[in-house]
């Protein structure tokens, strides 16, 4: 180990959305900031998000737009962060972009903007990003615990790390080049290091891990935002639909979505279900309304009256605001009305037509569960919250130690709420740190 510490006044571990908010923050208060990245390259979830155009905010953000258990607990920074200062900064690097709906806002041309963006402001403000580093250790320095009044750098956190070897790098250390570990020393310690969805762009349980180091508790953490799956029956006639999609209603006891719906080949995705995933727990039923605008049991029993001789896929194919696609309405016809698909309407009991409508107007399924951290875009749950201050992210049970970005007990909605969540809790935690 290279015996030499190099003292930071700010450190911050994740050089992610939030970390670098925080990293540029703190820096243009003229403070020492390194931010540390286990990854080969800054802002990976930035980069593919949005489909590489980044959704990097939202026109309207409330509190309600997020999820926790505290709910109050995003207000304080979401108050003193807006959109409308984010927004800011990228119209003055002179970044393109457009709303889509929902107040969504993302760039015109690439998501590369926003990590450059970012990346010039620290720069501007010698702000030192080094990528490729592994957290080897955390420690306190219990005896520099308080700001020290002679005026002597704090030295309150240690941490050993060691560089990541390329691959050359690693043919050569089985020559006996063994990576240099090096010692770091801060008296602010960010952690920033969001949570445990799409590990391929390096998410890892770190940050969870060193709050628990600290005495932090966590609350259930699960993927989030993310594609409901079915392996029964039901799953194999999806897989029959995929790349159908339609504007539904979505919901369970707990809230409801109207948005699309996307048949894919595991399952159900597209927006009105990655939203509802953020309110679903394992084992519950989830109910779908195919045709919102239509109360499809009082269109069957009227057109019993004035059509009897009609079948009812006639009915539904031409009489609805929004007719459903005709895969999914045969798919339908199979599930639900395989035996009297040839009957006309005078010969079908309105009992049977209600059961009909009350089905596509509420259809009761139960996921066997999401496509997992692999695809999800956030992970729920986290740090909890009533250990954090929220006023300015540190932990209430270790001075000089914050918590901002995913990795706290606090989930956005799919729309640009999780990025300006990010820019929030970085910005006020980078103004005291």
């Amino acid at each position: 180990m290279d015996n030499n510490t190099t003292h930071y006044d700010v450190i911050i571990i994740g050089a992610g959305a939030s970390g670098l908010y925080c990293a540029l923050t703190a820096g243009r208060r003229g403070r020492r900031v390194l931010v540390l990245d286990h990854a080969n390259k800054v802002g990976k979830k930035i980069l593919m998000s949005g489909g590489g155009r980044c959704n990097f905010t939202n026109y309207f953000v409330e509190a309600e737009h997020f999820i926790g258990d505290n709910p109050h607990f995003c207000k304080s920074a979401l108050s003193r962060y807006s959109s409308w200062e984010f927004i800011a900064m990228v119209e003055a690097h002179h970044i393109a972009y457009h709303e889509r709906e929902h107040g969504q806002l993302f760039c015109d041309d690439s998501a590369k903007d926003i990590v450059t963006m970012l990346l010039a402001e620290c720069a501007a403000v010698g702000v030192q990003v080094r990528i490729n580093t592994q957290i080897d250790q955390v420690t306190v320095n219990e005896t520099n615990n308080k700001a020290n009044n002679e005026g002597k750098e704090n030295k309150r956190f240690k941490i050993v790390t060691t560089k990541k070897l390329g691959k050359r790098e690693q043919k050569e250390q089985l020559n006996d080049l063994k990576p240099t570990q090096t010692l770091y020393s801060c008296e602010s310690l960010v952690v920033a290091t969001g949570g445990l969805s799409i590990p391929t762009l390096g998410a890892s349980g770190f940050g969870y891990e060193l709050a628990q180091q600290f005495g932090h508790t966590l609350t259930p953490i699960d993927a989030s935002l993310v594609p409901f799956t079915f392996t029964d029956k039901t799953g194999e006639l999806l897989k029959a639909l995929a790349g159908i999609s339609l504007p539904v209603v979505a919901s369970n006891s707990r809230t409801a979505f109207k948005l699309p719906l996307l048949f894919t080949h595991r399952g159900l995705s597209g927006p009105a279900m990655l939203q509802l995933s953020n309110y679903w727990y394992a084992g519950e039923t989830i109910e779908i309304n195919l045709l919102p605008e239509t109360d499809i049991t009082e269109l069957l029993l009227t057109h019993k009256k004035a059509h009897p001789k009609q079948l009812i896929r006639t009915v539904l194919s031409e009489n609805t605001s929004n007719a459903l696609p005709k895969k999914l309405l045969a798919t339908l016809q199979t599930m639900l009305w395989a035996d009297i698909k040839d009957t006309e309407l005078s010969n079908i009991k309105d009992e049977r037509l209600t059961e009909i409508g009350q089905t596509i107007n509420g259809w009761q399924l139960k996921p066997s569960g999401t496509e997992g951290y692999r695809t999800a875009e956030v992970t729920r749950g986290g740090i909890k919250t009533d250990e954090v201050s929220s006023k300015n992210m540190q932990s209430k049970l270790q001075e000089g130690l914050y918590f901002i970005g995913e990795v706290l007990d606090v989930t956005g909605w799919l729309g640009g709420y999780n990025f300006q969540w990010a820019w929030a809790s970085g910005f006020v935690c980078g103004e005291v740190v």
